[in-house]
C-alpha cells in the first residue's frame, strides 16, 4: 500500500467513528495541518502519531497492524491461534466461565461471529441443527438466522433478528471483511429476512420489557434469555483483541427452570 491507502484509511475510520479533524488533531497532539496532510496522502505519519490516531479512534488491533503495514511499517501485534500454547491459560479461563454458567448458555466467538468455545447449554440448544447449517467452525449468524436453524424455532424472529442484522451490518461496514460481507449477502437471501439496504435501520420493538429477549423453543417449550457480551479489557494479541464472550441468562423464573431441567 502508498502513503495515500493509510491517508483514506484514516480519514474513514474517523468519519465511522464522527470525530473531526480538528478534534482528533488537538487530542493526540499533533496540528490540524499534519492531520490533513496525512489523510490527504501528502504526509506520512510516524509510527507512534499512527497508533495514536488508532488508540483514539478505538481501532482494534488487527486493523491497527492493518494501518502499520499500509504505512510501510512493520505490524506490532501478534496473531496466536486460540489453540496454541501460549493461550492455553486463557483458553482454559474461558471455558471454566463458560462451564461455570453452565445450565445457561454461553459461547465465545471472534469477530467473524464463528464459535470458538462454548458449553454445554450452548450446545443442547442447537442439538438437531443440519451440519451444512451450523458450519465448521459454527456461525452465530447463520445458525440464528437460517431457516432450518433456530430462526424456525424463534417465536420472536422479527425482533430478535433486527438485533443480529444490524450488527452484521455494522460488522460488515467497521471491518469491511469480504468474509463477512459474503455472508450477509447470503442471508439477504433467506426467507423473512428484510431487505439488504434496510439492516442498518432495523431496532427490535419490544418497549414493554427492560432488555431484549430471544424467546425460542426448545423440546416444545418456550424459552426466554437475554445475553450479556464481554471482552478482554487488555487485549495485547489479536486473537484474544477479536474474542468476545456471550452469556445468556434466563429473563423469568420458567426458562430457569427448564434450563436447569435439562441439564
Amino acid at each position: 500500500m502508498t502513503v495515500t491507502n493509510i491517508g483514506h484509511l484514516i480519514r474513514r475510520q474517523r468519519g465511522l467513528a464522527r470525530r473531526s479533524q480538528m478534534d482528533l488533531a488537538h487530542e493526540i497532539g499533533i496540528s490540524p495541518r499534519h492531520l490533513s496532510f496525512v489523510e490527504l496522502g501528502k504526509s506520512k505519519p510516524s509510527p507512534e502519531v499512527l497508533m495514536k490516531i488508532a488508540q483514539h479512534l478505538d481501532l482494534p488491533l488487527r486493523e491497527r497492524n492493518d494501518w502499520l503495514l499500509a504505512a510501510g511499517y512493520a505490524p506490532r501485534y501478534p496473531e496466536t491461534p486460540l489453540t496454541e500454547s501460549a493461550l492455553s491459560r486463557v483458553r482454559a479461563s474461558l471455558q471454566a466461565l463458560l462451564d461455570t454458567h453452565d445450565p445457561f448458555p454461553g459461547i465465545a466467538m471472534d469477530r467473524r461471529w464463528n464459535v470458538q468455545l462454548s458449553n454445554h447449554a450452548a450446545l443442547r440448544l442447537v442439538s438437531g441443527i443440519p451440519e451444512d447449517v451450523l458450519g465448521v467452525p459454527a456461525n452465530v449468524f447463520r445458525m440464528a438466522l437460517h431457516p432450518a436453524g433456530l430462526a424456525g424455532r424463534t417465536r420472536n424472529l422479527p425482533q430478535w433478528s433486527a438485533y443480529l442484522l444490524r450488527r452484521l451490518d455494522r460488522a460488515v461496514v467497521r471491518t469491511q471483511d469480504p468474509c463477512l460481507a459474503a455472508l450477509a449477502d447470503e442471508i439477504a437471501t433467506w426467507p423473512a429476512v428484510p431487505e439488504r439496504h434496510t439492516w442498518s435501520s432495523l431496532f427490535p420493538d419490544e418497549a414493554d420489557d427492560p432488555v431484549l429477549s430471544w424467546r425460542l423453543e426448545l423440546d416444545g417449550e418456550e424459552l426466554s434469555m437475554y445475553s450479556v457480551l464481554s471482552t478482554f479489557g487488555t487485549p495485547m494479541d489479536v486473537t484474544l483483541s477479536d474474542l468476545s464472550i456471550e452469556l445468556f441468562f434466563p429473563a423469568d423464573e420458567q426458562t430457569e427452570t427448564i434450563l436447569r431441567r435439562h441439564a
